[in-house]
């Protein structure tokens, strides 16, 4: 079975080894795919892969209230569409079983996605990307995701930090 990395920037690789430090685990054998920022980047890049991959999603996200650096263990992901209210599901994401894994040592939390970064938002002890729920809407049996908090929804201290989309 394949397993793939997935980033969604070049500049997300280098949170690899951080990420192998706390699972306590080696990722050398995954492939790493960078799948450009957005629902159309994502789709594209991951459209023809089989289902049945196990995939790690990596990288930066921003929270309004978790400590900047802090890695969090994705459970759930959804849209963030803060100005209406309509039927949509909640997508359920994997828990894979990394050796000697240190998922259990980091905060567990649901991700919102969007299609803009989000400068403010009253949703606390979570956190806000612009990819999981696009990855995780193509239908992927085996998608676990870990999120490094790189702001408190400031698009400023994402540059800061990450050099990152503009």
């Amino acid at each position: 079975m394949k397993r793939y990395i997935l980033l969604a920037e070049e500049g997300e690789r280098s949170l690899i080894p951080e990420v192998e430090q706390s699972l306590g685990c080696s990722l050398q054998d995954w492939e790493v795919l960078i799948t450009g920022v957005g629902a159309i980047n994502i789709i594209r890049t991951l459209d023809s892969l089989d289902r049945d991959a196990e995939l790690l999603n990596i990288g930066y996200a921003g929270s309004a209230n978790f400590e900047i650096g802090t890695l969090v263990h994705v459970s759930e992901v959804r849209l963030n569409h803060p100005n209406v209210t309509y039927p949509e599901p909640s997508l359920s994401l994997s828990t894979f079983d990394f050796e000697r894994s240190g998922l259990s040592t980091l905060k567990k939390a649901i991700c919102y996605t969007n299609c803009d970064f989000v400068l403010q938002s009253d949703y606390t002890d979570c956190v806000f990307d612009m990819e999981l729920a696009f990855i995780a809407s193509l239908g992927f049996r085996r998608l676990s995701s870990i999120k490094h908090v790189s702001d408190n929804l400031s698009l400023h201290s994402y540059h800061e930090l990450t050099h990152g989309v503009e």
